[in-house]
């Protein structure tokens, strides 16, 4: 028994610690003869969904660019630049604030090479950055290895029809496997083998103790639940509009009189609603179907198209001011209705709920707009159609509900004056958000027409002229001459209004966590006088440890990137909280390793990981190789609690913006840290 369970705990372990370590691109590279003196390296990438490879010579302070990095070369000599081929993506990264160039599904890198006659021999890597929408992966290196003869025309033309492949490499690095763990960069001639050194301890592989405390769960594991209470909310606004709220009362009592019995009448109203979801889902799908996931993804931050959906949002929000309607042509609804009247049975119902949707579209229509624009960007394929799963549930709703209660017909509220304020009230919102819209096409041109806190000063005005209507100071005109405010309506005003104050000190440099996700960086803002921002004791693991032993305190590891985009939104939207950046500065040693950082070792150092032999060249290798080696992770942002002596005080933690989550990820490390001693 006890032989098959030392296995089958191997096993477990090895499944344990692949769930941290992450592979999502996979490289080829091989060697092309082209003519007697003329070859060239090919790079080709097989990249996950989700995932993208940067380009190259995409600038200084910006994510990693692909470059072509030769260590040894004889009878050849390096022509030009390494040049990417393929189908880029183009666009504008607000928090780099600079345009950057990627790849998505496959990528490949082209590097010429002039061969000189006789034995030739190149030896190199390829070195890449990829990212997804949650985390970064370090500077990644894919060697290569190439020799052969260059011996004239006539036999190099019979060569050119084969190519040389170097075995196929791994885009990302295997735990290591039986070696010790890099404890002191040493060797003054050259590369030299790993040592195990004092301080072999701090170094050494705390996996299986890591993922014994648990994962911590992703921001991006809700994304679906947020999408579906998004369109959910958008339904029910839809509800309290002209347009919809005087049909139900109307639509219930026609399947509850055409059909003497009453369970066929609940099951026609039942029938109605389903119609409607399947209508909008429908539509969902059809957004997706057109557009395809990824091209959607790519409007999030396309200039142009924030634009256009910035002016569709102005032109929306002019139509609930009650400026002009926005309707489909009546004879499309009145060829439907006329269809409807003409069939019977599930047909005819389905064609009514066709109906409702062309009928209310000049009400339904903006939230629709603004709710696919919104949940389209996220790339997900399913996204839109959740969304109006969400969006058509709320709507169908009071249609079947009414219908199993008609009693409850009698105490709606009446159509009145209270569902033109809803209009109006969706109408502010709408400007508001197409400020969102122009602000990235306005961080992608330059114009800086809306730096963070004209933008600011923008939301300020419209969120306090919506306090001022809401309270009956200014009128549109659809609206009542009813001066009476009602109290739901004073305590919407109030809302609003108290909105608007709070953002008053953000054009002040504060960090105002609730509008974080619409307003532009932080750096654009001119006049700043906030600084509560945490900065790391140590970059240095070793030294930062040593700290930590002497003082008695804590580790906090930060392991993070230059071109990390989620790393910074950490930064900016939870180590700004008071709470938190009180943890870090007084109860932990926070050392930060950046696994990009490109500054050389003293010299080369060879390792071996389960067998391949890789070489550790700048600072940003070595951090990246202790966070695969100790931690079994590759991707950034990675925070981790450690005591003194390199042990995990806590569940490994990586990009989620709750705050309460993340003191209670601190706290819990103090906590146990304190039982320790």
């Amino acid at each position: 028994m006890k032989k098959l369970l030392f296995p089958f705990v191997l096993l477990l372990f090895a499944v344990a610690v692949q769930a941290q370590i992450q592979d999502p691109v996979k490289f080829n590279s091989e060697l092309k003869i082209l003519a007697a003196d003329e070859a060239e390296v090919v790079f080709t990438a097989a990249i996950d969904k989700g995932w993208h490879v940067y380009s190259t010579d995409l600038g200084d302070g910006g994510p990693i660019s692909a470059t072509f990095n030769v260590e040894k070369i004889s009878g050849a000599e390096v022509v030009g630049k390494l040049k990417p081929v393929g189908k880029e993506i183009s666009t504008f990264d607000k928090l780099f604030e600079m345009k950057v160039r990627y790849f998505e599904n496959t990528a490949q890198f082209v590097q010429k090479l002039k061969l000189t006659g006789g034995a030739y021999q190149i030896e190199g890597y390829l070195e890449y950055g990829a990212c997804n929408d949650e985390n970064c992966l370090p500077p990644t290196q894919v060697p290569f290895k190439f020799s052969g003869k260059a011996e004239g025309a006539a036999k190099e033309a019979a060569a050119a029809a084969a190519e040389t492949k170097a075995e196929e490499q791994p885009a990302k690095q295997e735990t290591v496997s039986g070696t010790a763990p890099v404890a002191a960069i040493g060797g003054a001639d050259g590369p030299t083998e790993i040592k195990v050194a004092d301080k072999v301890d701090l170094w050494k592989p705390v996996i299986s103790e890591l993922n014994s405390l648990g994962e911590t769960t992703s921001q991006e594991d809700m994304s679906w639940i947020y999408i579906f209470i998004t369109g959910f909310a958008g339904g029910l606004l839809a509800l309290f509009t002209p347009c919809v709220w005087p049909i139900i009362p109307m639509t219930v009592s026609f399947f509850l009189k055409r059909s003497k019995d009453k369970k066929k009448g609940i099951r026609d109203a039942w029938t109605y609603g389903a119609s409607i979801v399947v209508i909008y889902v429908t539509l969902g799908l059809a957004i997706t179907l057109i557009f395809g996931a990824s091209a959607l993804n790519a409007l999030s931050t396309n200039a142009v198209f924030n634009i256009l959906f910035c002016l569709m949002l102005v032109v929306f929000a002019a139509s609930f001011f009650g400026a002009f309607e926005i309707t489909l042509p009546s004879k499309w609804s009145t060829a439907v209705d006329s269809k409807a009247e003409a069939t019977s049975g599930l047909l005819s119902i389905f064609l009514m709920a066709f109906t409702l949707s062309l009928v209310s579209f000049s009400c339904t229509g903006p939230i629709i707009g603004f709710l696919l624009v919104q949940v389209s960007t996220t790339g997900s394929v399913v996204a839109p159609a959740i969304g109006m799963l969400g969006f058509a549930i709320a709507l169908a709703l009071p249609f079947t509900l009414f219908a199993l209660f008609p009693s409850w017909l009698k105490s709606m509220p009446k159509s009145g004056g209270w569902m033109n304020i809803i209009k109006v009230t969706l109408g502010f919102l709408e400007l508001a958000f197409a400020l969102k819209f122009l602000s990235v096409a306005d961080l992608a041109y330059g114009w800086r027409i809306l730096d963070r806190e004209t933008f600011l000063a923008l939301w300020i005005v419209l969120f306090a002229l919506l306090g001022f209507y809401l309270l009956g100071k200014i009128k549109f005109p659809h609206d009542d001459d009813d001066s009476k405010v009602s109290v739901p309506r004073f305590f919407m005003a109030l809302a609003s209004l108290a909105f608007a104050v709070y953002m008053v000190p953000g054009l002040w440099g504060a960090p105002l966590k609730a509008v974080s996700a619409f307003a532009p960086p932080m750096q654009t803002q001119d006049f700043n006088l906030y600084n509560n921002e945490v900065h790391a004791k140590f970059d240095d693991y070793d030294l930062g440890m040593e700290y930590a032993r002497q003082h008695g305190k804590p580790v906090m590891l930060d392991f993070t990137g230059y071109g990390c985009v989620n790393c910074r939104k950490m930064e900016l939207a939870v180590w700004t909280n008071p709470k938190v950046s009180d943890i870090i500065n007084n109860d932990y040693v926070l050392i930060t390793l950046y696994v990009d950082n490109k500054t050389p070792l003293p010299s080369p150092v060879k390792i071996v990981e389960n067998g391949t032999e890789r070489t550790l060249r700048t600072v940003g290798d070595k951090w990246s190789y202790l966070q695969r080696v100790k931690f079994g992770a590759n991707a950034q942002p990675f925070y981790v609690l450690i005591d003194n002596e390199g042990k995990p005080l806590n569940k490994s933690y990586s990009y989620d913006e709750d705050i309460p989550k993340y003191i209670e990820f601190l706290q819990t490390g103090l906590e146990n840290y304190k039982k320790e001693k």
